[in-house]
């Protein structure tokens, strides 16, 4: 197998001192809430759960929902995957025949808040994003102005949409299978069968981060993050809706008022690519990393491809000095990280659990649309 590695990432506010810190000493430290798609309509075959666990993983809970309600594992739905220390509250869909024994599964490490019926399993993407409050411990003496002047940076301009470290495993080991997958190193039946499904998806993922991580990385390196490019493919923030530019000062016009963000590959094969510059600019990511498009053919379904936004912007960021440390205060969509914003803050790489990995908020695997945002 080849190494997968990821390469480091450059900070976007690199000129402004980090605040240093631990983060996720304890549970409470990190509380996450999700902000669903939708409410139960009150109706239906399906019973949706609004739990608060604690520092609890999220196969520990699927299998504690299933022992527990007796059902099968694939009855349950979630619409993704929150941190384990944490605390944190999100939405489950379960057979309305569970019913009856739902106050069975309260414990110290996990609580029904509420119920509903719904006519849908919930399902993988279900949720507009999460709601985060978190406290970094053990900061710099001068942390609380620290932070305030990267906080004015970010709220401006937004954070670096980088996919967190725990997308490629341990040691980089889900990138690496991935790229052995795709060069045709490994097949799928080099992945234990009790696993393939699941770790096959997660490995291609994997390709399509690390791939997206460097085209933003040379981007910013570049100076060319807030820029917009002939033939760059824009993401309308209110729609999710993409196009490619073909008149730049307006473009650039409209992303400055912070309508549009510019667009990053998720290569595969349905990918909608830029023209100009910034195709040669992907070209070259794909070309360094030993890839051709042809070899995203073979895994057409798992990976079509999508584009991704460079930055995102947090909605609601609020940044108070507390006895503790300082506590952070946001909103972040699906399929962002909670503790990439963090990384910006902190720029260490010494933050207590797990720091690039944990907090994104969605820790399923998916490959979107070209329409998703």
């Amino acid at each position: 197998m080849t190494s997968g590695q990821p390469k480091p990432l450059p900070y976007l506010t690199a000129d402004l001192p980090g605040i240093g810190g631990r983060l996720k000493d304890h549970p409470a430290d990190f509380v996450v809430e999700e902000i669903p798609a939708y409410e139960p309509s009150g109706a239906g075959e399906h019973l949706y759960l609004w739990i608060e666990k604690h520092d609890l993983p999220h196969d520990v809970l699927l299998r504690r929902l299933s022992k527990t309600l007796e059902i099968s594992p694939n009855d349950i739905g979630t619409a993704g995957i929150k941190d384990r220390r944490a605390i944190t509250r999100q939405y489950v869909s379960v057979p309305a025949r569970a019913a009856a024994r739902v106050e069975l599964l309260d414990s110290p490490e996990l609580r029904v808040l509420r119920t509903g019926l719904h006519g849908n399993k919930l399902r993988t993407g279900h949720q507009r994003g999460n709601r985060f409050t978190i406290t970094v411990r053990e900061v710099n003496e001068d942390a609380d102005q620290r932070a305030v002047a990267i906080a004015d940076v970010v709220r401006k301009i937004g954070i670096p949409n980088y996919y967190g470290e725990q997308r490629f495993g341990r040691e980089g080991q889900t990138l690496s299978l991935g790229l052995d997958l795709l060069a045709g190193r490994a097949t799928p039946r080099d992945i234990p069968f009790s696993k393939r499904k699941f770790l096959l998806r997660l490995a291609l993922s994997s390709v399509q981060s690390d791939l997206f991580n460097q085209a933003l990385a040379a981007r910013l390196s570049d100076g060319l993050l807030q820029t917009v490019l002939l033939g760059d493919v824009m993401d309308v923030i209110e729609s999710g809706g993409k196009f490619i530019v073909d008149d730049v000062a307006r473009e650039q016009a409209r992303l400055d008022e912070g309508l549009l963000a510019v667009t990053g590959p998720m290569f595969g094969v349905k990918m909608l690519t830029p023209n100009g510059v910034p195709a040669e600019r992907e070209a070259m990511i794909l070309e360094q990393s030993g890839l051709g498009s042809a070899d995203f053919a073979n895994y057409a379904q798992l990976m079509s491809g999508a584009r991704r936004p460079y930055l995102i912007r947090p909605g609601d960021l609020v940044v108070t000095p507390v006895e503790q440390g300082i506590q952070f205060e946001l909103s972040l969509p699906a399929g962002t990280y909670a503790t990439v914003l963090l990384r910006e803050f902190l720029k260490t790489d010494d933050a207590g659990d797990n720091p690039q990995g944990a907090g994104r908020t969605d820790e399923s695997v998916d490959t979107p649309s070209e329409s998703d945002a």
